[in-house]
């Protein structure tokens, strides 16, 4: 016995115009509530020259809707990508993600305020975090 894939098209009979789009467009298209749930950005963390970067992809955002809070060990990252209506659209399909999106990170070190900066560019924003003056490695020279 084949198994065949439920297909509201199928319903529809002779009055389909345009079948083959019709079942793609159904059986493909996301529905609006996993769309906005589903956000969650991508982070690459890594340290180099005794600092911490975060790089957070984040395509299609404005910089005025992100936002960086430092709070003790805790790094969060945060914004909204809102959805844009055309007025009269007639819309095929929607795929891209809208919405909220929140992620906390632990740094392992007191982080000061003073000693991070942030920049968002090309869809990438990236953090990055001195870490303090005691927590760098220190040398310790052999006598």
């Amino acid at each position: 016995m084949q198994l065949t894939r439920w297909n509201p098209t199928r319903q529809l009979g002779s009055r389909t115009l345009f079948p083959a789009l019709m079942d793609d467009f159904f059986t493909s298209m996301p529905s609006r509530s996993a769309a906005v749930r589903d956000f969650i950005p991508s982070v690459d963390i890594y340290e180099k020259d005794e600092k911490v970067f975060f790089e957070a992809e984040l395509p299609g955002f404005k910089k005025e809707d992100l936002k960086v809070d430092v709070q003790g060990k805790i790094i969060t990252l945060s914004g909204e990508r809102k959805e844009e209506t055309i007025e009269g659209e007639n819309r095929f399909r929607k795929e891209r993600r809208y919405g909220k999106f929140q992620r906390s990170f632990h740094l392992g070190f007191e982080a000061d305020s003073d000693m991070v900066e942030a920049k968002y560019e090309n869809g990438i924003l990236t953090v990055i975090v001195a870490r303090p003056e005691e927590e760098k490695v220190k040398q310790i020279q052999i006598h």
